[in-house]
């Protein structure tokens, strides 16, 4: 069974910024992306919680790179559209790919009383993966939502260009049952109403 999404629970939405989709960057010439309704699914998450009145918190990269799309100082650092944070809602500038590093997230959300984690964003295999990695390390209770996230291909040292549904299928392999536990969408809107006696909590290291 997995608990309800009380007001110890928050929704984290990794740097949903415009640059994500600078596919060349990321991906090179192939530079391609997988899951084109993570932006939707997202959305609607972000609705339902601010409807429940749970935390949000959101992460924004400012990136160390010379030449990466997601700096501040460029248009494709913003944030999409329909994801500007609220008044009072957690929003922590980070320039490395956890959200923890350097950052006052963990203080914030222990403030706030949040030991519960939703997990939604971009990249699946870098910023998300990294961050669920030290969410679960830091004792949060942590669920990822992988239809609300994304990536792009990559290309190996051996040149072999890997598709990004492979990246984000085996990137969720590798977190569920350790660092978290993965849910659908339609289980996370659920757990914001009531326990879900169907669902089963995997989370490791425990």
């Amino acid at each position: 069974m997995i608990s309800q999404f009380g007001s110890n629970t928050a929704l984290l939405l990794i740097d949903v910024q415009v640059g994500v989709d600078v596919l060349e960057h990321w991906g090179g010439p192939t530079g391609r992306r997988n899951n084109p309704d993570a932006e939707t699914v997202m959305a609607d998450l972000l609705t339902a919680f601010r409807a429940a009145g749970r935390t949000v918190a959101f992460t924004r990269h400012d990136s160390r790179e010379a030449a990466s799309p997601l700096k501040f100082s460029l248009d494709t650092g913003a944030q999409k559209p329909g994801f500007d944070p609220m008044a009072g809602e957690i929003v922590v500038e980070k320039d490395v790919n956890s959200g923890f590093v350097g950052t006052s997230l963990e203080l914030q959300l222990r403030r706030a009383g949040i030991d519960r984690l939703v997990v939604v964003g971009f990249f699946t295999n870098m910023c998300v993966e990294t961050t669920v990695r030290m969410a679960g390390n830091l004792g949060f209770d942590t669920y990822l939502v992988p239809d609300a996230c994304a990536t792009t291909n990559r290309v190996g040292p051996d040149g072999v260009d890997h598709d990004p549904e492979l990246v984000h299928q085996m990137t969720v392999a590798n977190l569920h049952g350790e660092f978290c536990t993965a849910i659908s969408p339609t289980v996370a809107h659920g757990l914001l109403a009531a326990d879900d006696t169907m669902a089963e909590r995997v989370q490791g290291n425990e």
